[in-house]
């Protein structure tokens, strides 16, 4: 089964990071043999943290796409030059706001040492922050991406719909690109079987996005978020004319799992069959 336009790249490779915590050498192993494989147009690069980088250089093949997530500002400037002398290709940087100085400031940062055509992404404060505003406004002022974290390994993690629909819409309205981060393993909103908590789907970010983008108003936006009919919202996706055009807004996400993402898009009919 070929990975149509509006899924390809959409699935970033966490695999390290919770709840999967990989090995690094076995997420390398795999993650090359994702690459091979028949669903390798849905992956998108390796993503590591900044404090196994030297680990991740060691066992890294040369010209490997990479994305590293990075804890401050200040280490930026740093992880671009090691990358750079590695031999990898650095494809995406993943930085963390918070502390001082104000986080509007820090991305100013940020932009100061992000290389040109390396797409770099800021996590920001939740939209319910007081600073969020200015934060958004300097994103798009700097030409940067947002990061939006929708999970985690605690129940608080999980922002709400009204919450994840806000952000979206901010983005759009400013035209800045995101990805999201953690939760996000299956294409459906569902409770996790393992931990009890609310997790987003996948498909549910990107019919919110799709609505977002064609001017719909906020409750439409959530209803995205909230909708659990597998049938339902598998309809309303394959009803948006220009999905690609959401894409341009929702670039990818992370998950620690590539299988499940393909596996859900293959189960719900939303893969074309390759040409003869």
């Amino acid at each position: 089964m070929s990975i149509p336009p509006p899924f390809q790249h959409l699935v970033d490779d966490a695999a390290i990071f919770p709840p999967g915590l990989a090995p690094l050498p076995d997420a390398m192993a795999a993650h090359v043999a994702h690459r091979r494989a028949a669903h390798a147009d849905l992956v998108g690069p390796f993503l590591a943290d900044a404090a196994r980088l030297d680990a991740l250089i060691a066992l890294a093949p040369e010209g490997l796409e990479v994305g590293v997530v990075v804890p401050s500002p200040d280490v930026v400037a740093d992880v671009v030059d090691r990358v750079a002398t590695a031999g990898l290709v650095l494809v995406g940087l993943e930085v963390k706001l918070g502390g001082t100085p104000p986080a509007a400031e820090q991305v100013g940062e940020v932009a100061a040492v992000a290389p040109d055509g390396v797409a770099t992404y800021v996590e920001v404060p939740r939209p319910t922050a007081p600073d969020w505003p200015g934060v958004l406004d300097a994103v798009f002022a700097h030409g940067l991406r947002l990061k939006f974290r929708t999970g985690g390994t605690e129940a608080s993690a999980f922002p709400s719909e009204d919450e994840v629909a806000s952000w979206i819409e901010a983005a759009v309205a400013q035209a800045v690109p995101f990805k999201c981060t953690a939760g996000l393993h299956h294409a459906v909103r569902h409770i996790g079987h393992d931990t009890g908590f609310e997790h987003h789907g996948y498909l549910n970010i990107l019919l919110a996005t799709a609505r977002a983008t064609g001017g719909a108003d906020h409750a439409a936006v959530v209803a995205s978020l909230a909708e659990r009919n597998t049938a339902a919202l598998t309809d309303a996706v394959r009803d948006i004319p220009d999905l690609e055009r959401a894409r341009e807004a929702f670039m990818s996400y992370g998950s620690c799992s590539i299988v499940e993402p393909y596996d859900d898009l293959a189960a719900l009919g939303l893969l074309t069959a390759p040409t003869r």
